[in-house]
């Protein structure tokens, strides 16, 4: 019997075979199969390496999401996580990633490839893919809270499906914003403003927050009607009584969703369920559900993120690698 090789694949090589617009494309598809169930997806797991403070005291996370794609027959998981503490001190990005495909008929290993690129890329594509749900217009005004990495993934799928007119980036660091501010602002028509003011920031159309907060930055009172917040961080950067005075509430999967962010709190004390959720953004993708006119509305969406993303982009990947003779092959079977 032949032993099969494993290809392996770096984040360089995965740089050169998929842009923003792919990744657009393929995270709508799969919001597509999520909504008809032809993507098996179960909530992630997380081994807590001292993220909350407890033991090991790492400052760290890791997530096992594993995930099958109907469309591609195509089976992976991603293991991905996020240090500050040593890991920071090291000067290493705050995201360390890999996933694994396997053939879903053999359960053989096909590829191994960074993840980390593909995490922050396809996080931004969700929020973009979201967006066009919701939104009936061209153009956003986006009020950013956060200035690393995935902001500008979020910011630069929003660009490739809307016009950024205006763009206000909030950061605890004013340096880091204003950095961020020269590097982005290719992607938006006026001039983004770097700001150490949350209440600013928040009168804008469009709320994203991508930080490590632990405390709410935004307070329930500045969010007015016709807003949209996405709270993408993994702790609490927006107040309980903001999610329950939302008129809508939107997810891409609901159990997850649930008990991970900024629902986790409020479902553990009994105060949310599935029954407070208006839909999944699988249902819009496929035009099963409407949003309506939200301009009177507060409306919460939280693309909280799943391993059919990761998988799905990933096998793009393995597969133009293959078209173009990339990537080193390797058995692990010896």
């Amino acid at each position: 019997m032949t032993k099969e090789k494993t290809l392996l694949l770096n984040q360089s090589t995965i740089k050169d075979l998929v842009d923003v617009k792919d990744i657009n494309e393929i995270v709508h598809e799969t919001f597509k199969g999520l909504g008809d169930g032809s993507i098996v997806n179960p909530s992630k797991l997380t081994l807590d390496l001292g993220e909350t403070g407890g033991y090991p005291s790492y400052d760290g996370f890791m997530n096992a999401m594993p995930a099958y794609i109907g469309s591609q027959d195509i089976a992976g998981m991603k293991w991905v996580g996020g240090f500050l503490g040593e890991r920071k001190e090291a000067g290493l990005p705050y995201i360390t990633a890999m996933i694994l495909l396997i053939n879903p008929h053999l359960g053989t290993f096909i590829a191994a490839l960074d993840g980390a690129y593909i995490t922050n890329k396809r996080t931004g594509a969700q929020t973009a893919n979201a967006l066009f749900y919701l939104l009936d217009k061209p153009q956003v005004k986006i009020g950013l809270y956060g200035a690393g990495e995935q902001a500008r993934t979020n910011i630069m799928a929003i660009a490739d499906l809307f016009e950024i007119t205006d763009l206000i980036v909030w950061n605890h660091r004013l340096k880091t914003a204003v950095t961020f501010a020269k590097e982005m602002q290719e992607y938006v028509t006026n001039p983004i403003e770097p700001t150490l003011d949350a209440y600013k920031t928040s009168q804008m159309d469009v709320l994203i927050t991508v930080t490590p907060a632990q405390e709410p930055i935004i307070k329930t009172e500045w969010v007015q009607p016709g807003t949209i917040v996405f709270p993408l961080g993994s702790f609490q950067e927006i107040e309980d009584d903001l999610i329950l005075k939302a008129d809508k509430i939107i997810v891409d999967h609901v159990h997850q969703a649930l008990n991970r962010g900024a629902l986790k709190k409020l479902t553990g004390q009994g105060k949310l369920s599935e029954e407070n959720i208006y839909t999944t953004l699988g249902q819009l993708a496929l035009k099963k559900a409407t949003v309506g006119d939200l301009s009177h509305e507060i409306t919460l969406c939280i693309p909280i993120g799943t391993g059919a993303m990761d998988v799905a982009v990933a096998w793009i990947v393995y597969q133009r690698a293959l078209e173009k003779g990339l990537g080193e092959d390797f058995n692990f079977e010896g």
